[in-house]
């Protein structure tokens, strides 16, 4: 127990019952779950029972490690992964029971995309993706398509509940489920399976659930039946920071636990590790206004620090100039010592958070211009782009023609006039014979339940694949793999195929750019000009395609290396929440951005929804604050653009909420003028004394 405050101790000790653990921001929540899986264990409860759900791999990933350096090695039998992965391994073990082979196919977003198109008969992806969103908030409630249909509003609800139900038939025909069947699908295996459920509440002796007010309708009622209704579970969260509405999440989860737990113990982790005084202030006043759950306030041991500035600039371009130059000041030499900032020589101590992805553009230029190293996160990563994702299929499908979610993504991308129906037959096939979609289409019963046609096509696509595997197995070094790469894509007319699925021909050709990126990058490996693992430059041995091709799976860990990269962070608010910097910058907070679109109050007349949203946008405001460590700058122009207009702006209500000091929140740019000059004017100095001990006859 050994550095945890006594709040946190009485969270850890706690494990008689259903618990709430109401974890401010910085208050070290991740500290208290790894802390209570090491007091569970020595009190008796086996590694292998108890289960700590994150949201995302990062957390899990990051939660593992630390359980690992508490109790060693036996926290690898303790089952530590997100809300998705827990749902694969339960349907992986039982969703036979609901008709699923254990080798289902997981569709992505693009995927769902392209089927809802083909349900619903569109040709337009912008309709697809509306109705994906839709059948997805129907399905984080708990609705199938009969239901939907049922509690339909208008006519364009019912043609989407129709869409929805051929949708439903088509998962069920290609052996496929989406994110969101990951926790829709367990819930049904435990909620309608008694025996199901019997054997996995013995399994699990304990859930510990991080991020809870993040949590959907579906999820709350998953993990009710998981815990049984003894609700053995530690629920870790904070309603303050409950900013994905518009994903699913409810507070209401946190409202019913006392309701559905009448003996739930409610802990308070008030105490912040992370910031100082002065930015916890400012984030308090700003989530006072809320309607408060359970009412908390955030405190520091770390010192006052340094007043929380609010700069107020004359356009976006003039605003990013400010950052940028505040940037260099504070990481610089003597002006920085003495405006008691510190000094800080990586840039990797730095943030720049924003409301809305475009804002990064102004940004970036004025980072460019300032040669100030950034990266932008929150933004798509080169391998989960969609044209990446469907070469790295075909070469999974290559390696093992077994891959069922290779398979289906390959055989229809790009089409090749194999249809739904079709691959519905072979899936059934495949699945009452236990065999993978690509063996099945060599079985000599294949014919029985596909006419001539339909199974010509298949067999045609089975024989090029192992043609195509030969070749990759007998292409070895650069210039060989990079011609090879250029026939395929030209034999399955994928640049063809980008082209047709884009209305925007920029995008088209963007999209066609990154492919002959990642053909480039994959020849370079083949020629031993970079290394497998790490993606540096190496004198390794020339491949052949297929064994570069094996190792696919460590792709994704090229982009994890910008994690170490010393540079800039410019993230959405969004994307920022669960990190922390030493410095950090809120950028764009003007009405009508944060919060976002408040004109939706019409007549001044705010309507329900609207305060909601408002509560919602005021979380994600306190989110952005809490990032900060020692310094946090709160920006804002009195002009922005609105489509191609520009257009006057005013600061942010929630500036006003901070109710900071004014004489020490507005920056002087006089002063830090001032201090600019002093420090040119001291390294002028330093300069020159050493130019003249350099002359002197005899100098060192």
């Amino acid at each position: 127990m050994s550095g945890l405050n006594l709040a946190q101790q009485e969270a850890v000790n706690f494990m008689h019952g259903p618990c709430l653990v109401l974890a401010g921001a910085g208050s070290g929540k991740t500290r208290v779950i790894t802390h209570k899986i090491a007091r569970l264990m020595q009190g008796g409860l086996e590694a292998k029972r108890i289960a700590a759900i994150t949201f995302t791999n990062k957390a899990a990933a990051e939660m593992r490690e630390r359980a690992k350096s508490l109790v060693g090695r036996q926290a690898k039998d303790v089952l530590v992964c997100t809300f998705h992965a827990l749902g694969v391994r339960m349907m992986r073990q039982d969703g036979s029971v609901l008709g699923l082979k254990p080798q289902f196919s997981i569709l992505d977003s693009d995927d769902v995309t392209g089927i809802l198109k083909d349900a619903g008969g569109t040709t337009d992806a912008a309709t697809a993706r509306q109705w994906q969103w839709t059948i997805s908030g129907w399905k984080n409630g708990g609705l199938n398509a009969a239901q939907a249909l049922a509690q339909a509003k208008d006519e364009n609800e019912r043609v989407i509940a129709t869409v929805m139900a051929r949708y439903e038939e088509r998962l069920t025909a290609y052996q496929s489920v989406d994110f969101d069947d990951l926790i829709g699908l367990p819930l049904k295996l435990l909620r309608d399976f008694p025996e199901v459920r019997e054997k996995w509440q013995k399994a699990v002796g304990h859930v510990l659930i991080d991020e809870y007010q993040d949590t959907n309708a579906t999820q709350y009622e998953l993990l009710k039946l998981l815990v049984g209704e003894h609700g053995r579970f530690t629920a870790v969260g904070d309603d303050d920071q409950s900013i994905y509405g518009w994903r699913g999440a409810t507070l209401d989860n946190l409202r019913r636990l006392p309701v559905d737990y009448p003996t739930l113990k409610v802990i308070k982790l008030e105490q912040n590790y992370r910031s100082t005084s002065a930015i916890l202030r400012a984030a308090n006043n700003v989530i006072q206004p809320n309607p408060k759950l359970f009412p908390k306030t955030l405190f520091s041991e770390l010192g006052e620090g340094e007043p929380v500035r609010v700069v107020d600039c004359d356009s976006e371009e003039h605003e990013a100039e400010r950052m940028a130059a505040r940037i260099l000041s504070i990481r610089g030499g003597s002006a920085a010592v003495a405006s008691g900032a510190g000094v800080h020589k990586d840039w990797k101590d730095f943030a720049i958070l924003y409301r809305a992805n475009h804002q990064s553009r102004t940004i970036e230029q004025a980072m460019r211009k300032a040669q100030i190293p950034y990266k932008v996160s929150g933004g798509q990563s080169f391998f989960d782009r969609a044209e990446i994702r469907d070469l790295c299929a075909w070469l999974r499908l290559w390696v093992n023609n077994d891959d069922d979610p290779a398979f289906l993504r390959c055989v229809t991308t790009p089409k090749r006039g194999i249809g739904h129906q079709t691959l519905g037959s072979l899936g059934s096939f495949a699945s009452q014979y236990k065999l993978s979609l690509f063996e099945a289409l060599f079985s000599p019963s294949l014919p029985s339940v596909l006419n001539a046609r339909a199974l010509g096509s298949l067999q045609e696509f089975g024989r090029y694949v192992n043609d195509l595997e030969f070749r990759a197995r007998h292409t070895v070094g650069a210039e060989d793999a990079r011609t090879f790469l250029g026939e395929w894509l030209k034999e399955i007319g994928y640049e063809k195929h980008l082209y047709d699925g884009e209305d925007n021909e920029k995008v088209a050709a963007a999209r066609w750019t990154n492919v002959l990126d990642f053909c480039d990058w994959m020849a370079k490996r083949c020629g031993g000009e970079i290394d497998d693992a790490a993606g540096v430059a190496t004198q390794n041995e020339r491949k052949n395609v297929l064994e570069v091709a094996q190792t696919i799976a460590l792709l994704s860990t090229i982009s994890d290396r910008e994690k170490d990269r010393d540079v800039v962070t410019l993230s959405t608010l969004h994307a920022s929440k669960g990190l922390e910097w030493p410095h950090v910058v809120l950028a764009g907070c003007v009405e009508g951005m944060l919060p976002f679109k408040p004109e939706d109050a019409e007549g001044g007349v705010v309507s329900e929804s609207f305060a909601q949203r408002l509560q919602e946008e005021r979380r994600l405001m306190y989110v952005g604050i809490t990032r900060a460590q020692r310094s946090l700058v709160v920006s804002w122009s009195k002009k922005r653009k609105k489509g191609r207009e520009l257009v006057p702006a005013m600061p942010s209500r929630f500036i006003a909420e901070m109710a900071l000091d004014t004489r020490t929140a507005r920056e002087d740019p006089r002063e830090k003028l001032k201090a600019l000059r002093a420090e040119f004017a001291q390294k002028s100095a330093e300069a020159a004394a050493a130019a003249a001990a350099a002359a002197t006859p005899g100098a060192a």
